[in-house]
């Protein structure tokens, strides 16, 4: 989304994605049960959470939320990708995290009830069930084991963000672009002849504020790997052509 249409849409003058629709219980049942959050529901409990959920979608480059927006809505990605980011005072922004499929997010700010932590926004056409902070809490009452999954995902990402710490401190920004590539070819790569695709449309811009470095500094790095036939780039999407090598390269 460009400044001038993320204005237009604080404004009330852009076009508003699809007004929220209920979900239907048998819909949305189904991939609940394949949500780390709710692997433990029985049958019946999924249907009653199922019968609260509403449908939304997003798309392509709509904000979801923003930084310090009221946090009232837990998001269960149906289709599509979502990022997850934050924006320094100079307008650099880093992205946390990418979400697909089966992932959740916008859990933090249901659990502590304070203004979200970070914004969201579509990568792709994204449909998402949208669970109300009231309904989640009520589940959380009736059924505390999802707490301990909430607990578990929650310190796997506090992990993530050590992690992301950690390599902004040791390695060069070669090392921090090979093993982000790396990372998004375990989560979102499909394999081909030629190698491990990317299933991402992703700019220089994008994979910069990923690693945290500027777009300049990866265009270079990018460069240098489809240089050495490490990758390939096409269509805003990356193969991974020789994983050894890359991963040899994180240090």
């Amino acid at each position: 989304m460009t400044a001038h249409d993320q204005i237009k849409r604080e404004h009330g003058t852009a076009p508003a994605s699809a007004a929220p629709t209920a979900a239907a219980p048998s819909e949305a049942t189904s991939p609940l049960a394949r949500v780390a959050l709710f692997a433990t529901l029985d049958a019946d409990a999924l249907r009653e959470l199922a019968t609260v959920m509403r449908r939304r979608a997003f798309r392509p480059g709509e904000v979801i939320f923003h930084r310090d927006d009221p946090g009232q809505v837990l998001y269960i990605i149906r289709s599509g990708k979502v990022k997850i980011y934050i924006t320094s005072p100079e307008g650099q922004e880093v992205v946390l995290a990418v979400f697909g499929p089966g992932d959740y997010f916008g859990e933090l700010a249901l659990l502590d009830g304070q203004p979200r932590s970070a914004g969201a926004v579509a990568i792709d056409a994204v449909e998402v069930y949208a669970l109300q902070r009231n309904d989640f809490i009520s589940a959380v009452n009736h059924h505390p084991r999802i707490a301990v999954q909430v607990m578990n995902v929650l310190s796997r990402r506090l992990r993530q963000t050590d992690s992301m710490i950690e390599d902004l401190l040791f390695l060069d920004v070669h090392g921090r672009v090979a093993k982000k590539l790396l990372e998004l070819a375990e989560l979102h790569g499909e394999r081909t002849p030629e190698g491990i695709r990317i299933e991402l449309r992703l700019t220089q811009s994008d994979l910069a504020a990923l690693v945290g470095a500027s777009r300049e500094s990866v265009n270079k790095v990018m460069g240098y790997f489809v240089d050495k036939h490490f990758i390939s780039t096409e269509k805003r999407k990356i193969t991974i052509l020789r994983l050894a090598d890359l991963r040899r390269r994180i240090c």
